[in-house]
């Protein structure tokens, strides 16, 4: 009687649901990306810098750069856009002679504070720092780390063998100091 039917047809309604459910759901995977991987970008843009509104910065940078890449990246992918925004930070590559620590200072016998660790992460070299962080703290293979920073597999070795040995003489001057007092 009133044509409903030939007004309200459900072809062009089902292609704006269906367009609007698709786009809904990349928004909704975009969501689960970033939510997925926005806790390990921020710990270690924070940790490389010691400064939350800078990690903050970083992060959001991170995330524009990977979806820019790729329309749903991948941890690597993530990973390689982080690196991107701390370069852009830092020098990062291979720095200076490691620092050796003394036979005398003994770190294996006593505990360290999560406090002083996290300081002492701070006075590391840009490129020891992040591959720290990355290898010790988040946990990544030392090949993937080697992927994402662009360097080959024994270098990452030296320099987190040299960030140890660093880390190690920062924190037993941090123990004499506190000793001493």
């Amino acid at each position: 009687m009133f044509g409903f039917d030939e007004i309200f047809s459900s072809e062009p309604t089902s292609a704006v649901v269906s367009l609007r459910a698709a786009k809904q759901s990349v928004e909704d995977r975009r969501r689960d990306i970033f939510d997925s991987h926005r806790h390990r970008v921020f710990a270690l843009a924070y940790y490389m810098t010691g400064n939350e509104l800078e990690a903050e910065e970083i992060l959001t940078g991170t995330f524009v750069d990977a979806f820019v890449q790729s329309e749903e990246p991948a941890a690597p992918e993530v990973d390689t856009a982080l690196v991107g925004q701390l370069r852009t930070r830092f020098p990062l590559g291979e720095e200076g002679a490691p620092a050796v620590a003394s036979p005398d200072q003994e770190l294996g016998k006593r505990n360290v504070r999560r406090t002083d660790l996290e300081e002492a992460i701070q006075f590391l070299p840009a490129t020891e720092r992040l591959l720290f962080l990355m290898r010790d703290v988040e946990g990544y293979p030392v090949e993937a780390i080697a992927q994402v920073v662009d360097m080959p597999v024994s270098a990452v070795q030296r320099v987190l063998f040299s960030a140890r040995i660093r880390l190690r003489g920062i924190l037993s001057h941090s123990q004499v100091t506190i000793a001493a007092a």
